[in-house]
């Protein structure tokens, strides 16, 4: 792991807009969908997932039968970590509300849940029961009355669904599930099938031809983001155990090649004991390979003068993830402008967040933290304004509209004031 100045290090983002192939392909799954329906994702499972779809939806026999699969201890923490989620995510929800003038008009904002949501759930290699709870319970929480799942067939040759997933999405309650992935799942929630409804809402993260489907159907449906590879820095001085640095590096290194590690310190010391405790524990790491290129490519340990100049270079790099491990953690955190999630103090890992202590793990990748924030309530949640205007406040007011209706060559906009304006002025004269 490379140690430089923080004024020599410029981190490698790139956004993925994939091949002409790969774009071509997508374009070509999804009109097809649109076309064939249940029929496109059947013949899509053979082709892509070797697995023969027989029922689109799973049963809820197997839903609960998912619960004989799974340990006990899991079975456990993943309704904890639920409980933890919801109770969080509870303190996100906001209320209509209404405001009535002097003039007697009343305006105000009235907040309603989506209809219905999608949920990507990836599976295989990269099922991640944890993703559902985040993706779910929010919306959840918002009250969008329909919530439906789709997750690829796990096994090939058979047409089944993780039982952990299966577990997870229970627990956060889903019980509209389809055993069905790629870009013809986007598709199918994007535009509807036979056999699954069009949803309002697509969120949840897959590889390459998911995020470029979700692009593609944006417009017809919402999104949640385009995820990018994931991301840490960790802001530290000399007072942090080297070993807690390099492990939480490691836990996003090995998530992708392309995912950056990155820290930060006024501390030489600090800086050489981490270099030599990532080296280390790269070694016994399941996925070195994946953690080694991640760090050769997108880590690094970068010099400051102070933690206040670290912190200058942390709102440079907008991170997914921050920890910051230092005497005084508080110290520096109404400094922290752009950052996705904020972990203080040593025992704060990043896996607390990714995994159980509430907050969602959902969070803006490529430096998006600049204008973006985590998955949250107001996801699932869209806003209408109500104006009632009085007839006092129409006459009060309604020669000012009128000229800026005007002043913009809308003159139908302004006739249509004016009309109410001579017959309510006679009226009342």
């Amino acid at each position: 792991m490379k140690i430089m100045p923080a004024n020599a290090f410029a981190l490698k983002r790139e956004v993925e807009y994939g091949s002409p192939e790969q774009n071509e392909s997508v374009q070509r799954i999804i009109e097809t969908v649109r076309r064939e329906g249940d029929a496109a994702l059947r013949r899509y499972a053979e082709q892509f997932d070797r697995v023969t779809v027989d029922e689109l939806r799973v049963s809820e026999a197997e839903i609960e039968s998912a619960y004989a699969q799974v340990d006990e201890s899991f079975l456990a923490a993943i309704r904890e970590a639920a409980d933890n989620v919801r109770r969080f995510h509870e303190k996100q929800k906001r209320t209509s509300w209404m405001d009535l003038q002097p003039d007697g008009s009343i305006l105000g904002q009235v907040i309603r849940p989506l209809r219905r949501v999608g949920l990507y759930v990836p599976g295989g290699k990269a099922a991640y029961p944890s993703s559902v709870l985040m993706n779910a319970i929010p919306a959840q929480v918002a009250g969008v009355p329909e919530i439906v799942m789709v997750t690829p067939p796990a096994t090939a040759g058979a047409a089944g669904i993780d039982p952990h997933i299966l577990v997870a999405a229970s627990e956060a309650g889903v019980r509209e599930i389809y055993r069905v992935g790629g870009a013809q799942a986007v598709a199918a929630l994007a535009y509807g099938t036979e056999s699954i409804a069009a949803a309002d809402k697509i969120v949840g993260p897959g590889n390459i031809y998911v995020a470029l489907a979700k692009r593609y159907v944006f417009g017809a449906v919402d999104i949640d983001s385009i995820a990018g590879p994931s991301e840490i820095v960790v802001l530290a001085d000399e007072t942090a155990d080297a070993a807690y640095v390099a492990a939480d590096l490691l836990s996003q290194a090995e998530h992708d090649e392309m995912a950056s590690a990155i820290l930060i310190t006024p501390s030489q010391a600090l800086a050489e004991a981490v270099q030599a405790e990532v080296a280390r524990q790269l070694e016994t790491l399941p996925k070195k390979d994946i953690a080694s290129q991640s760090i050769r490519d997108y880590g690094a340990i970068l010099t400051v003068a102070s933690l206040e100049e670290g912190v200058r270079v942390v709102n440079q790099l907008a991170p997914e993830h921050l920890e910051i491990i230092a005497s005084e953690p508080f110290q520096y955190l109404s400094a922290i402008e752009n950052a996705g999630a904020i972990f203080l103090g040593p025992y704060s890992s990043e896996p607390v967040g990714d995994y159980f202590a509430g907050p969602n793990h959902v969070l803006p990748t490529n430096g998006t933290a600049r204008f973006s924030s985590p998955l949250n309530v107001d996801d699932y949640m869209k806003k209408s304004s109500v104006i009632y205007y009085s007839k006092e406040a129409l006459l009060q007011n309604g020669d000012k509209i009128i000229a800026l209706a005007k002043h913009e060559g809308l003159e139908a906009h302004a006739r249509a004031i004016q009309i109410r304006l001579e017959k309510e002025g006679k009226s009342r004269g």
